[in-house]
């Protein structure tokens, strides 16, 4: 079971000098990748579905993912997730792509919709598309990685006759999973991503997410260059022994990306928040036997 953290850009974790403590020591204790959140814009005041008040510091995911990069040499590094309808695919390709090249092939990129209407008003991006959207910029971005001369003709995007080099280090590309544990999300899964990821799954969850990816996978037709669709999921905050590894694995899970807990998502990057979480590492680590 491949085993990393989420959390690298907010909470305890937004400011520099602890980003590159919370890089060194994940990868010195044999985690296995590092994942952000995303929210471009905090709804003011707070109202549902808006999970944080709207001053909480958030770093952008390109950011936090490429200065991340430079302090450490193996642990991976995932979006988790880019809301990808507020983007624009052209532009998010080349950086993406950028910051596979200065990671030396280090990125997993994890997409998504997104849940918070005001959020998308205030980019400019009907709510309603968001879907369609996001299926249809993977493949966009997925063209510019790939293709010799990149073509693509879509609703929302259309290019040719351009070069967006240099190309990702990772051949095809990084992999993309499709975060989402809906039906539309599942099929999105099925048909554009390398991988699902589930946020805040417990067994049980992960139980009925992977029956409604199997019947997604009877309702639309996988790639076949795509190959298996690799799960990963975020459990319930907090530890996980090593019997609850040995239960999700048995599911057919690949990746548990961890959380500590809700508070230290939202806490302020105090020295004992921080020193809490890297506790919370070294614990896991050791039950684990990581490394």
């Amino acid at each position: 079971m491949k085993i990393g953290y989420f959390g690298l850009n907010h909470g305890a974790f937004w400011e520099p000098d602890p980003m590159a403590r919370l890089v060194r020591t994940a990868e010195g204790l044999g985690f296995e990748s590092l994942w952000t959140g995303e929210h471009v814009v905090f709804i003011d005041p707070q109202e549902p579905p808006s999970p944080s008040k709207p001053e909480t510091p958030m770093l952008d995911t390109v950011a936090a993912l490429a200065f991340a990069a430079a302090h450490g040499e193996r642990i991976l590094l995932g979006s988790g997730i880019i809301l990808l309808a507020q983007r624009n695919p052209v532009i998010l390709a080349k950086e993406l792509a950028g910051v596979d090249v200065l990671s030396k092939g280090r990125l997993l990129v994890g997409v998504g919709v997104g849940y918070v209407p005001g959020e998308f008003e205030a980019i400019g991006v009907p709510y309603a598309e968001r879907g369609a959207r996001t299926s249809e910029h993977i493949e966009a971005m997925r063209a510019l990685w790939t293709q010799d001369q990149p073509h693509f003709e879509g609703r929302f995007t259309s290019f040719s006759g351009i070069q967006s080099r240099p190309r990702p280090v990772q051949q095809p590309h990084p992999p993309v999973l499709v975060g989402g544990m809906s039906p539309p999300a599942y099929r999105r899964a099925v048909r554009h991503g390398d991988g699902w990821y589930g946020f805040f799954q417990d067994l049980d969850a992960t139980r009925a997410a992977l029956r409604g990816l199997e019947t997604a996978a009877r309702e639309v037709e996988r790639p076949a260059h795509l190959g298996p669709l690799e799960i990963t999921i975020t459990p319930p905050a907090g530890g996980v022994d090593g019997d609850t590894v040995k239960r999700y694995e048995d599911l057919g899970v690949a990746r548990l990306v961890l959380v500590h807990s809700f508070r230290h998502m939202a806490a302020p990057p105090t020295g004992d928040a921080q020193d809490a979480v890297l506790a919370f590492l070294e614990e896991t680590a050791r039950d684990l036997r990581l490394g």
